[in-house]
């Protein structure tokens, strides 16, 4: 196993398992002829029964390398994230929407906080429901829901798919970017496809096939310049928010994540992409390091997410940045409910607010997307959280 010289080594038994995952990686590419593309290397590398990354048994969230995990979210970083979204859904709920659900609900600190605080703004859900695959990330967050809010564990329930119809709020954090991408390379103006062949024993490497031009995705085709560029499309994202639009039947659903619209997506000064990959609290670019123990991401594509809500009949009520979004409703006045002469309490409060709001933090690159159903039939229907700086003009 190939070590980065500023990566730490994996245990042995964490080695064992990246290295038994890379073994069924080099049989899926020999029972392809030898390639396949990176969608299907991420899907494997990330959820491949028991052995990926998110199906796996890796810590992966948490506040540093210490504790074995490989990054932190919002939710992790500050109960208040989780309080400020409480107070748009409150209404929403309050209104006769009966339920809220979760994709991608990790260690269950965003289920947990939330619930706390719906509980305080007096709009319980009657059902708080998950969808969650990994059996590893449900016995986690049934320990944390036991934990924080263990009198309203009884009102969480989870799925392995998407049901068939759904009425209610629906929230998903940092989940678009975890969705298997492929990747694309224009050298010399012609498009190419860039899969993952072996190399050696159990390692891998990039291999690019030369597409027919009626192969190359609408998206790159409308790429400005003819510049070399490495870039992703996001089939799979779009997909599943038409999978989305398809279930809910009424409500709103709340997508936040890093990411551009197509324009800046895109862009010329944009040629080298947007995968990314997170290990032990440190970010580097090689997907084929530690397969099953590293993340593997992309920003999102919001354009495309936007389109494909659209193509499948619901409504995009708003887009902006996870700061201006926060910041509309509420989390500043949520801040000031502590008292700031508590200063051993209201510091570090305020210093993870501040990196939620922070444009050199996570302030302007995550983003909120807002998609809706029949919002027209929900009583005094609004959300504060679009009510300036509403970008949904760039998608």
């Amino acid at each position: 196993m190939q070590k980065v010289a500023s990566l730490p080594l994996p245990p042995q038994d964490a080695q064992d398992a990246s290295n038994a995952l890379a073994v069924c990686i080099g049989d899926a590419i020999d029972a392809s002829g030898g390639w396949i593309g990176f969608d299907r290397y991420m899907s494997m590398a990330l959820y491949a029964p028991r052995l990926g990354y998110y199906s796996g048994g890796a810590a992966k969230f948490g506040r540093d390398a210490r504790d074995g995990s490989d990054f932190i979210t919002a939710p992790e970083l500050t109960p208040f994230f989780a309080r400020t979204l409480a107070r748009e859904f409150a209404p929403l709920l309050a209104a006769g929407l009966p339920a809220v659900m979760e994709f991608g609900a990790g260690t269950g600190r965003l289920a947990a906080d939330l619930l706390l605080a719906l509980e305080t703004e007096g709009a319980l859900p009657a059902r708080y429901e998950i969808v969650e695959l990994s059996g590893e990330l449900r016995e986690r967050q049934r320990r944390t829901l036991a934990d924080r809010a263990p009198h309203l564990a009884d009102r969480v329930i989870w799925h392995d798919t998407l049901p068939e119809r759904f009425e209610g709020v629906i929230v998903g954090n940092e989940v678009l970017d975890a969705m298997p991408v492929r990747l694309f390379a224009r050298e010399g103006g012609r498009w190419h496809e860039r899969g993952v062949r072996r190399e050696g024993t159990t390692g891998f490497a990039f291999q690019d096939r030369v597409l027919a031009d009626d192969e190359v995705p609408a998206a790159l085709l409308a790429m400005p310049g003819d510049h070399d560029v490495v870039t992703e499309t996001h089939a799979e994202a779009e997909g599943f928010v038409r999978a989305v639009g398809a279930m809910l039947a009424r409500g709103v659903a709340f997508f936040i994540d890093y990411g551009f619209p197509a324009s800046e997506y895109y862009h010329p000064q944009r040629a080298g992409g947007t995968l990314m990959c997170h290990y032990r609290h440190h970010a580097h670019p090689d997907p084929f390091l530690y397969p099953g123990l590293q993340d593997i991401t992309a920003h999102v594509n919001f354009t495309g997410i936007a389109e494909a809500a659209v193509e499948s009949g619901l409504n995009v009520e708003g887009f902006c940045s996870q700061a201006r979004y926060l910041m509309n409703a509420g989390i500043t006045e949520l801040l000031m409910t502590l008292d700031p002469s508590d200063v051993r309490a209201f510091l570090p409060a305020a210093n993870a607010v501040q990196k939620l709001l922070s444009e050199a933090e996570m302030g302007e690159l995550f983003k909120v997307i807002a998609l809706s159903r029949n919002a027209d039939t929900i009583e005094n229907f609004s959300l504060a959280g679009f009510q300036r700086g509403d970008r949904t003009y760039t998608l």
